[in-house]
């Protein structure tokens, strides 16, 4: 089969699309044949070995040989089930992820307890493609660390990218008044999926607004905690998604760092995290799709021989939603 492969740390011209062996299928696991896959920041982290945290997991001067393999979640058809795997057969249309990669290729192998259901009817593979990773965090970062209550005051800051597009319709679904925040070109858009109120980056500061949030998502973390937290009620919750490069040894977790510091000070509750992909969150997703409460953005399509090009644009930071990659 062919799949995104790359043996050095670097830029996306590291990335090659070889001939490997296709996966064998196990007893608890069935081999999809992969129709979309979406890119993450988690990709371009990992290809560039950056930041220097990552390595530790990856590989020190080298990525190790299971950490040569980019793509978290995708699209599909079910090709092959293992004996002990009850709920799909060969044919049925899914979609989901794996934690440990690898779903830029031809073919991947789930597990029957990973996160992976039927692919609403409603959705192409393409959109399909575009929940797991950003679907989830948006939901995560709302639902359990935001405890998100129906009438409350939102801000995603971000809202134009891949969790957040996700984040206004999710919050938009769980009952919130939401404010985005994007620049110029993203206004509309954000508008047109469900944001009450939209801010321009390029002409007003969001942290110079008034203290009526309950919830702030901030997923682009493009002012320091501090500010960010001035416009959050005296109980409110910032959570923070991700966030800028602050440098080559931890990046983003810098942030995180920092609000840890400020929590015992501040009367709001400040939290960072990592998604967890689990099938029961795919399943909430799956009904907020199939009932049309969430649409996914899709801002371009790659062919699986461009991978590098797909996950270079993402890693410019201008992106409109999600970006996919079609095998």
């Amino acid at each position: 089969m062919k799949a995104i492969r790359f043996d050095r740390y670097g830029p996306p011209e590291v990335l090659q699309l070889r001939d490997v062996a296709a996966p064998a299928v196990g007893d608890d696991e069935m081999r999809v044949r992969v129709r979309a896959a979406s890119v993450n920041p988690l990709d371009w982290h990992f290809m560039r070995g950056m930041p220097y945290l990552v390595r530790v997991q990856a590989g020190l001067s080298r990525p190790r040989a299971s950490a040569r393999r980019l793509g978290a979640d995708m699209a599909g058809i079910v090709e092959a089930v293992g004996r002990d795997v009850t709920g799909f057969r060969p044919g049925d249309e899914v979609f989901g992820g794996r934690e440990d990669r690898g779903t830029l290729a031809e073919y991947v192998t789930i597990h029957r307890d990973g996160a992976a259901l039927t692919k609403p009817a409603s959705l192409t593979f393409e959109q399909a493609a575009s929940v797991p990773v950003a679907a989830i965090t948006a939901l995560q970062a709302l639902r359990d660390k935001g405890r998100i209550q129906p009438g409350q005051n939102v801000l995603v800051n971000g809202a134009s990218g891949g969790v957040g597009t996700f984040a206004v319709q999710i919050a938009k679904a769980l009952g919130a008044k939401v404010t985005g925040v994007c620049s110029t070109p993203n206004v509309e858009m954000v508008a047109s999926i469900g944001a009450d109120q939209v801010i321009d980056y390029t002409r007003q500061d969001f942290a110079r607004a008034r203290r009526e949030y309950d919830l702030v998502i901030d997923i682009a973390g493009n002012r320091t905690v501090t500010e960010t937290r001035r416009v959050l009620v005296p109980k409110g919750v910032l959570v923070a998604v991700g966030g800028p490069d602050k440098g080559p040894w931890v990046g983003p977790l810098s942030r995180l760092a920092t609000m840890v510091v400020l929590s015992p000070a501040v009367s709001q509750r400040m939290v960072g995290f990592l998604s967890h992909q689990n099938k029961d969150d795919l399943a909430v997703l799956c009904e907020l799709l199939a009932t049309g409460k969430v649409t996914p953005v899709i801002d371009r399509t790659y062919p699986l021989s461009a991978a590098g090009e797909a996950i270079g644009y993402l890693e410019r930071g201008h992106a409109r939603g999600k970006v996919i990659v079609t095998v």
